[in-house]
């Protein structure tokens, strides 16, 4: 049975950072996303990892976050991370891991089928 569940959450202050990880159980494919919804808002593609090829891994991020997350798999491990640097307060949301795609490079979240149960971030000003 697949499973993802995240961590790493909690309360900084803007400018701040944190590492979620989402530790997955099974096999999820090669392809991996970061997604995060703030209330009232759709739930938003943040960064996406291609590994479909190990020599030449492939990262997508959102614009609101391009130079400020890395996202990143420790595949020994079967962990994908998302490291948040300078954050500021519109990153409030909470975070979800997803893969099993058949979209792999995709940040809508209905190209994946397997979630996590997510983890709050909240950047306060």
């Amino acid at each position: 049975q697949v499973r993802l569940v995240e961590s790493g959450g909690g309360s900084v202050q803007a400018g701040g950072s944190l590492r979620l990880s989402c530790v997955v159980s099974g096999y999820i494919g090669k392809c991996m996303a970061w997604f995060r919804q703030a209330p009232g808002k759709e739930r938003e593609g943040v960064a996406v990892l291609d590994s479909n090829i190990s020599t030449n891994i492939r990262t997508t991020y959102a614009d609101s976050v391009k130079g400020r997350f890395t996202i990143s798999r420790d595949n020994a491990k079967n962990i994908l991370y998302l490291q948040m640097n300078s954050l500021k307060p519109e990153d409030t949301a909470m975070y979800y891991c997803a893969g099993n795609t058949y979209y792999c490079g995709s940040k809508r979240a209905d190209s994946y089928a397997r979630w996590g149960q997510g983890t709050q971030v909240t950047v306060s000003s």
